[in-house]
């Protein structure tokens, strides 16, 4: 959930440092920190404290220090072990001020390892589990610093990912990783830099080497090893795609550049004369997903919303019994993994802990194992058999956006692909492939109206509660817009509901101070929307609606209406959650909120 990075080279700045953590900031931002070596001092100097980088830069100006050299860390913190405090904050160091870390996900053993080192003599400064770290890695040193780290590391229990340097040993950048993404960035001239994230380095780096579980990297100015050999790739995000542009937000930015996404996510995959979808990632399990005869999917947030949409696609036009289940409550339970069977992870990150625990699960009982992921090189895409690649670029803001459409036609794809190895006929192949191939020309409709639901928002702004409801595939639509909601205004608290669980209790929280929003396009559910819409509105209840084009009898049903081009049935959830995207981004910008990056949240959850 934090952000780490670690820079060595002929860049004495810390400029560079900086700018690469503040790529991360979606990862927390609790507190922020940097260490650097000053070599004219023979001493590590450190600046941490609360808040954004922001507070940290203002910090720094405030200190007085001179902070240039090389090698240095940085880190931006989401709080896990410790409140949320300048002691607790990174980096972390030992005893004797030499080793300086930090860290990136939890040291599950802390407490059995902290009184190991308290008896040993070891004085702790803080409340965190990474502070262990230090103090192991202290333990061990005699001179040589990775032999230091490869020593403490064997101790550690949980998830790391570590960038570690050392005052007696001063000329090198540590970095170590398990179950925790970490990537070492390399400059054609001036360095190396650390980070747990493709955009941090994109800016500095053109080649990267994605880190392995148990691999430490071993960085100077001028070179580099890690334990085990591993040839550069290229890096295919750009220092652009980082970038927010004209746009006040990332979240906005992201919103807006659905359409492109969509474009990116389906190109090359549709034959629309035929009703197929060419899936070239799972081209080596072609025979085997011919044979299987149960689909599971397991996702967490909103990439679980996006996989019970999967579910109704994939069984009512592929014909497939799927089961769909939220990673965290998947890996603590005695799940039947049926022979025949198979397994995907839905995941932007590809570094979701509970989805990659879930994973190793069944990867354990033999299952054949898909993702659907959009970071290139992550773990999930590491060890599964195959998969499907978003194709989206970076995508910044905490809550998702961009990757939650390109999931869903992600879907509709896998949808094709599986139905028309069974019975799908080429008819209805083509209409969904049709249907599929116009959407981002149709998102791109609803996103004119942006200033038409900003209007909305103004209307509804000062409402603390809401209900959103919906039915078959905007069911989840109903609680990806209630999440979001929750994510992004926050201090608004919002629950989605199915349309025929209304009677079953929440129907009595009803008055005039509750709005609900109603996921009602013209489908097979239809009329059963109408009828929710009319209890609510007996009762007092204010109501807003996303419906389809050309619907003149919801107009006169509900208070406001926000309307939708009309799209096959199951992809109408595309469609529909475009607008509450809007609604959300709108009602937090006019409550003051920091849509980008919400309070107490984090983008990749690489922690449990």
């Amino acid at each position: 959930m934090c952000g780490i990075v670690g820079y060595i080279g002929k860049q004495r700045d810390i400029k560079v440092g900086l700018a690469a953590l503040k790529r991360l900031e979606y990862r927390g931002y609790d507190s922020a920190g940097l260490a650097v070596f000053d070599s004219a001092k023979n001493q590590v100097l450190c600046v941490k404290t609360i808040g954004r980088i922001e507070a940290l830069e203002n910090e720094i100006a405030n200190s007085g220090l001179q902070l240039n050299g090389s090698p240095a860390l940085f880190h931006t913190r989401w709080a896990t072990h410790g409140g949320v405090t300048q002691a607790n904050a990174h980096p972390h160091h030992d005893c004797k001020g030499n080793i300086w870390l930090v860290h990136n996900g939890i040291i599950e053993n802390y407490k059995e390892l902290k009184e190991m080192l308290e008896g040993e003599g070891h004085k702790f400064l803080s409340e965190t589990d990474t502070e262990v770290a230090a103090h192991l890695i202290e333990k061990f040193f005699n001179g040589n610093l990775e032999e230091a780290v490869r020593k403490a590391i064997k101790l550690i229990k949980g998830a790391y990912a570590l960038a570690v340097i050392s005052r007696d040993d001063p000329q090198k950048l540590i970095a170590a990783r398990l179950s925790s993404p970490l990537i070492v960035g390399i400059s054609e001239h001036d360095g190396y830099i650390v980070a747990s994230d493709s955009a941090a380095v994109a800016l500095y780096a053109k080649q990267i080497v994605q880190l392995e579980d148990n691999e430490i990297a071993v960085m100077n100015s001028h070179d580099f090893y890690i334990l085990k050999e591993k040839q550069p790739e290229d890096l295919e995000m750009t220092a652009q795609d980082i970038q927010k542009g004209n746009y006040p937000h990332y979240m906005l930015k992201e919103i807006m550049e659905q359409p492109e996404a969509l474009e990116n996510s389906l190109k090359g995959r549709l034959i629309v004369n035929e009703g197929l979808a060419k899936l070239g990632g799972l081209q080596n399990v072609a025979d085997q997903l011919l044979k299987i005869k149960r689909l599971r999917i397991v996702a967490c947030g909103t990439a679980f919303h996006a996989a019970m949409i999967g579910k109704y696609m994939l069984e009512e036009y592929a014909g497939i019994p799927t089961e769909v289940d939220i990673a965290s409550e998947f890996r603590y339970r005695k799940p039947i993994l049926e022979e025949n069977s198979a397994f995907l992870c839905v995941s932007q990150s590809g570094e979701t802990a509970d989805t990659l625990a879930a994973l190793r699960e069944a990867k354990r009982r033999g299952i054949l194992t898909l993702g659907i992921v959009n970071a290139v090189g992550s773990s999930i895409v590491r060890e599964t058999d195959a998969g499907i690649y978003n194709h989206i670029g970076p995508e910044i803001g905490v809550a998702a956006t961009k990757s939650f459409l390109s999931q869903l036609s992600v879907l509709a794809l896998l949808t094709i692909y599986l139905g028309r190895q069974r019975n799908l006929s080429v008819i209805k192949g083509q209409r969904i492939a049709g249907d599929l191939q116009v959407l981002p020309n149709l998102v791109g409709e609803i996103l004119q109206k942006s200033d038409e639901i900003k209007a909305l928002a103004e209307k509804y702004s000062k409402y603390n509660n809401f209900i959103f409801l919906g039915r078959k595939y905007n069911y989840p639509i109903a609680l990806e817009g209630a999440l979001k909601l929750k994510e992004i205004a926050y201090y608004i608290h919002a629950e989605g509901y199915p349309g025929g669980e209304m009677k079953h209790g929440p129907l009595a929280l009803t008055d005039e101070n509750l709005p609900f929003l109603f996921i009602v396009p013209s489908d097979s559910v239809y009329e059963k929307m109408l009828s929710n819409i009319e209890e609510v509105k007996a009762r007092g209840g204010k109501t807003i609606a996303i419906a389809t084009e050309g619907d003149e009898k919801i107009r006169e049903l509900v208070d406001d209406v926000v309307y939708i081009p009309k799209t096959s049935e199951m992809l109408t959830p595309i469609l529909s959650a475009v607008p509450l995207q809007l609604f959300a981004y709108h009602m937090g910008v006019l409550r003051g909120c920091d849509v980008d990056k919400p309070r107490n949240l984090a983008k990749s959850v690489t922690v449990e």
